[in-house]
């Protein structure tokens, strides 16, 4: 059985986990930005093969708590943050990067929400993204 230690980003627990069907729900693999706010808010006007891109681009993907993730369901910046507080930036600056990446937009209450929480951290680091030139930007830099 392959096992391992999950530092887990949402809840800054550790969490350790066997793989396997029966301990799968520990540890699950989020679409940062959830699959169905990312179809309501232009991902459906992509082509199929951009819209698979997305679905399983590393940027879009962490592993984190399953609980956790479970009730986040599909919520956005707006609506959903991760409880550790903490981790609440860097989560917020990776939705804005797969966002930007993949030209999709944001309600009203969701850019309101993005700059309260990125206003609390002037300089939180964009994502590497090594699939698109130029590497790390800082967001109002």
């Amino acid at each position: 059985m392959l096992t391992g230690v999950l530092a887990d980003p949402y809840t800054g627990r550790t969490i350790p986990f066997t793989r396997g069907q029966d301990t799968s729900t520990a540890v699950q693999i989020d679409h940062v930005v959830a699959l169905s706010d990312a179809w309501q808010k232009g991902a459906r006007q992509l082509d199929p093969q951009t819209r698979e891109r997305l679905g399983n681009d590393p940027l879009n993907l962490l592993a984190v708590d399953g609980p956790t993730n479970s009730g986040k369901g599909d919520g956005d910046a707006a609506t959903w943050l991760p409880p550790q507080r903490g981790y609440r930036c860097a989560y917020v600056a990776r939705q804005v990067a797969v966002k930007a990446k993949y030209g999709l937009w944001v309600t009203q209450a969701e850019h309101d929400a993005i700059g309260r929480i990125l206003g609390g951290c002037p300089g939180e680091p964009i994502p590497v993204d090594d699939t698109v030139p130029g590497g790390v930007h800082s967001i109002g830099a």
